[in-house]
This record gives structure tokens, sequence and C-alpha cells, in this order.
């Protein structure tokens, strides 16, 4: 894990030093963060990531995961469906399993946090636990923008017993009592699935994999999860085929909070059947050195999401000068500016027609992934996320302060 101070060749030391003295005035302070999974998804990365770095500059920080067995994490997969727009009905049955799991977490933490910071809806129960003095923030990090009716009121009634929420994008905003912030998510610079890498770690990884080098190389990299829709970049892949010789690589693992992922990888197998380059690559968690080497090694990366709270995948890809396809929903247009840093589709022959334009001029996908690099250093990496959370912190003990409205 690395020290706040390595990031100074990177942002500067003036930048620092300013959090360094924000993480002063929470001296005494206890943040103490609680998801649904500490392996697998965006979540997960970033407190691993950000965790040390508080700790670092003298932050009381904490993580912990809760526990729910197979029926719980079915139940919260159809909510994450449904507030992503899906048509999803619950029975009474699993309303009742994700109330009592939350109840019996809440009963067996100890949730001591001065700020308990709750990550996603899977946890949000846990605010029903709280006491006098103690402040909670709920952090949405997935697509807000048009959630299915029912779960949303039902979550609404945890919500707004929350100090302060916050969102990725200001089109997830909704109507609530509670202040809303808009603080978006980052990738960490000097991470093994960020770093540079000397190209002989590219080639071996390329080689481990099978992957010839000598023709262009497309990519997605993500969770098989049916809104990440890698069977539409199958089809998207063979449209452009006809006309550009070049690969596919689809490439990620699951969440241990994700019941599906299975089944959509067994249709993408069925999507893929014997074509020899598409590469269908389960990667297990340790792979961040995998997921670099075939990132820098493409000559374009995809994200072909249907609905997205951010899409760190698309951020990662920028940061390596990639020119970037992706889908223009939830987070990912904050990150891209069509056509200046990036290429945003609404359909599977919209992405087929960016490719293959990418593909056949390269100079051109070069100046995207120049201006997304750009892009992504000035707004999307880890010291400005953990500014953004100091400040945060601090305005809950100077209310009014601080706070930027969406």
């Amino acid at each position: 894990m690395f020290k706040i101070r390595d990031y100074e060749p990177v942002v500067g030391g003036e930048v620092i030093d300013e959090l360094e003295l924000f993480a002063s005035r929470l001296s005494g302070k206890v943040i103490q963060n609680v998801n649904s999974t500490a392996v697998g998804g965006g979540v997960a990365e970033i407190l691993i990531r950000m965790i040390p770095l508080l700790k670092d500059i003298g932050v009381d920080a904490r993580w912990d995961v809760i526990k729910g067995d197979e029926k719980f994490y079915q139940v919260t997969k159809k909510m994450h469906n449904a507030l992503h727009g899906g048509k999803v009905n619950f029975t009474q049955e699993e309303i009742d399993i994700f109330v009592e799991t939350n109840r019996i977490n809440a009963a067996s933490m100890d949730l001591v946090g001065d700020i308990m910071f709750i990550h996603d809806p899977q946890p949000i129960g846990l605010v029903e636990q709280k006491i006098k003095d103690q402040k909670w923030i709920w952090r949405c990090h997935i697509d807000f923008s048009r959630p299915d009716e029912f779960t949303w009121n039902f979550l609404k009634n945890y919500i707004e017993k929350y100090n302060i929420s916050i969102f990725s994008a200001p089109s997830f905003a909704r109507q609530l009592i509670i202040p809303q912030v808009l603080i978006s998510p980052s990738i960490d610079p000097l991470s093994d699935k960020n770093r540079d890498l000397p190209q002989e770690t590219i080639e071996r990884v390329l080689e481990q994999f099978n992957i010839d080098n000598k023709r262009p190389i497309v990519t997605q990299i993500s969770r098989f999860d049916y809104l990440k829709d890698p069977v539409g970049v199958v089809k998207a892949y063979r449209q452009v085929k006809k006309y550009v010789d070049c690969q596919l690589v689809l490439a990620g693992g699951g969440a241990t909070d994700d019941p599906e992922g299975e089944k959509v990888l067994a249709e993408v197998q069925e999507a893929v059947g014997g074509d020899k380059d598409i590469f269908l690559l389960l990667l297990p968690p340790a792979s961040d050195i995998e997921i670099n080497a075939l990132q820098r090694a493409s000559s374009v990366v995809l994200q072909k999401s249907l609905r997205e709270g951010f899409g760190l995948t698309v951020a990662e890809a920028l940061w390596k000068s990639k020119p970037v396809i992706a889908g223009a929903v939830g987070g990912i247009p904050l990150q891209i500016t069509n056509k200046y840093s990036g290429l945003l589709t609404h359909t599977i022959e919209g992405t087929a027609f960016a490719l293959k334009q990418l593909l056949q001029n390269p100079d051109y996908a070069k100046r995207l992934g120049e201006n997304g690099h750009e892009h992504i250093k000035k707004n999307f990496l880890i010291i400005r996320h953990l500014k953004d959370y100091l400040m945060l912190f601090l305005s809950l003990y100077h209310q009014g302060e601080n706070i930027v409205y969406l």
C-alpha cells in the first residue's frame, strides 16, 4: 500500500499538505465504512485503496462487511436490477429477508463510528441503530436515474434517516428531505491496475492468454453482468469483424454479492461459440497486472453498459490514453465528452460503427485517448476523491459549510 506522499509527483505537494490539514481537524473521530463485499466490484476496490490513505494522514478509518446468505443476496440483486429500471416484483418474504438480515447484522456489529459511512442498498437498514451524536452517510454507487417506484420508496424510508446522501452523477438526484452531495468515484494511478508497465510484461500477459499482438485487440473489462451487456459486445464485434481483422477480449470476474454472474457467463459463452478470436477470460480478484496489461495492449476499450453508476473501467482505460467507446448512461458521460475524450453510444449498431471508425482511423483514436487521459488526471484520481470525503466529513460538524448541493 502507498503512503500519501507517494502521490506528490502526480498531484503536487500543496494538495497533500491540504489533505493533512483537513485530516487534523478530524482528530479523535472514527470513520466506519460498511459495505456488502470485501472482494469484487468498484466499491471494494475504492475502499481497499482509500482506507490506508486515510489512516496515513491520521484519520481513524475502519471498514466492515455485512454478512448474508444466498437468499439475501438474491433479494439485493433483484433490488439492484430494480433500481436500474428493471421490472421486478418483491414478495413480502423477500422484504422480510432484507429487513431481518440488516437487523441481524446491526445486532452483531460494533457500529461505533462517529461517522457511519454506509455504501449502497445492501446494508442500508443499519441506520435503524443510529444513536445520538452519530453522523450517518449513505453513499449510492449505482445508477439511480430511473429506479423502480416501489423499490425507491422502500429504500427512501431508510435514506431519510441518514444525515446526508452521496450520489455519483447529477442525474441520480432524487426528492429527499436530507442533503444530497455529488462525489464521483476515482482510480488510483499508482495501483497495479493503473501504473506504467514495461512492454515485456504486456507481451507476457498476451502470450499467457494466446492473444495475437500483431492484430488489433478490442477489450471490455467488467463483471459478467446483464447491465454490462457482454452479449451486445460480442454482437457489435461480429459486425466489425467483417471489415477489420480484429480480436475481442472479454475479461472480468464476479462479486461475492452477485448471484447472477454464473448465468450471465454461460450466456456469453454460448454467444461466443467456437470463435477463436474471442477470448473470454474469467479472472480471479488479484488480476490487476493482467487487467492493466490487457488494457494497455488494446487498440480500443469498450464499456457497453446499459446502466452504470460510474464505470471505473472507463477511467482506467482513459488514464492509459486508450480510446474508449462506452454506453451513454449513468456516470460515464462525466468521464467522456463525446468525440473529444471518447465516443458515447446507445445501441449495438452504434457501438459497431464507432469501433470500426476508430480501428480504421488510428490518429483519431490516439487523439481521443490523449484527451481522455488529461480529463481523468484533472478530475478522477483518488486524491481528489479523498479531499471530497474529508470536506464532507468536516461539513457534518459545521452545518451549512462546504456542502455542494445537487
